[in-house]
């Protein structure tokens, strides 16, 4: 019965009994339900599935998702940035989560957001190494097939284009880097709660470079069905929350280079489709054929957008010139050909669940 809550007796001694339940809308890898317990208490319980999945990568999904709530919980007497676990059972990829009150929409969402991603970034180190797997990222595969989009498009690459691409593969290994990544922070996964943000669905979890989710405000939120853009003021304003955040608690300025995690993003085909369709084709070799959506943006339109974002960010960057000239470029080529190309909704047009 998919309405029944997979309760054993071990946690049903620990938990409590629930007395009402509640399937709520979820990704078909997982299921959660509302669970209102005898004692009035209420709880959230999520059971990671094998949908599309192997057993162990569904067991993978559910090890890493209880490590990133695990190292989420370490507040140290600062708002939390996740729920509590509360208990869990590894044999049936259950987790058993506070229940958080969601306040619901607000025009003003991002600088809460930002400071919450900063504090889930801050919250580890060097020490919590192979806690969970580094972030993953772009690959040589990536930027060759991002090389070849420009080619198929009859857009010049620049001599210097494949250098700069191979020294940027070097700049973004995140074996350096120790920030908490929550792995998709998009809406939907973000609770605004009285005491401030906290994140949901921490699946894909990992360690490496924070600017690498900061990035999301300028590239278009690139894992997340509901692109959108950030720009001028609010821009401005998200990215100072979140630096101001990561140096007050840390003593440090956020390490790294914007532009690079921007670029990051550009070139990697699978961030154009959901996950469930990444490592099953290459998404840019498409391109040129067919423009497919996700969500109600297209292929095309998302493409455009993170284009145009690294021509903007890369005109005087010493290590990133000639990438960006072809970005611009490409961007204008797209343009020509489907000039019918939609720019992304703006921030204020996020949806809320």
């Amino acid at each position: 019965m998919p309405n029944r809550v997979p309760f054993n007796e071990a946690l049903l001694s620990t938990v409590g009994t629930p007395q009402q339940t509640e399937l709520l809308d979820s990704s078909p890898r997982s299921r959660v339900w509302r669970v209102r317990l005898t004692d009035g208490r209420m709880v959230i319980v999520k059971q990671i599935t094998d949908a599309g999945d192997t057993s162990a990568d569904a067991d993978t999904r559910f090890a890493r998702e209880a490590a990133g709530l695990r190292l989420a919980g370490r507040t140290s007497g600062r708002p939390a940035v996740a729920p509590a676990v509360l208990a869990t059972d590894r044999p049936s990829r259950v987790l058993v989560l506070e229940h958080l009150e969601d306040l619901g929409r607000t025009d003003d969402w991002m600088p809460g957001y930002a400071e919450s991603l900063a504090r889930l970034h801050a919250l580890t180190g060097p020490a919590d190494a192979g806690a969970l797997p580094a972030a993953s990222g772009p690959t040589a595969t990536d930027a060759e097939s991002f090389l070849t989009l420009a080619r198929a498009l009859d857009v010049p690459v620049p001599s210097t284009v494949p250098d700069e691409l191979a020294g940027l593969l070097e700049r973004l290994d995140p074996t350096p880097h120790h920030a908490l990544l929550h792995g998709d922070p998009c809406p939907g996964n973000d609770l605004r709660t009285a005491d401030g943000v906290r994140f949901v669905d921490f699946e894909r979890a990992s360690l490496g470079n924070g600017l690498i989710e900061l990035a999301y405000f300028r590239i278009g939120f690139p894992t997340c069905w509901c692109a959108m853009s950030v720009t001028a003021a609010p821009l401005t304003e998200v990215e100072d929350v979140y630096r101001a955040t990561w140096r007050g608690l840390t003593g440090k300025d956020v390490p790294g280079d914007l532009a690079d995690a921007c670029a990051g993003w550009l070139i990697q085909g699978d961030a154009l489709v959901e996950r469930a369709h990444r490592g099953t084709a290459d998404q840019f070799a498409r391109v040129p054929a067919e423009d497919f959506e996700w969500g109600y943006i297209s292929a095309r339109e998302r493409l455009v957008h993170r284009l145009g974002v690294v021509a903007g960010m890369t005109r005087d960057h010493d290590h990133l010139h000639a990438l960006g000239r072809l970005s611009s470029t490409l961007a204008g080529r797209l343009l020509e050909r489907w000039p019918t190309l939609r720019p992304l909704p703006a921030h204020d047009a996020r949806p809320w669940y």
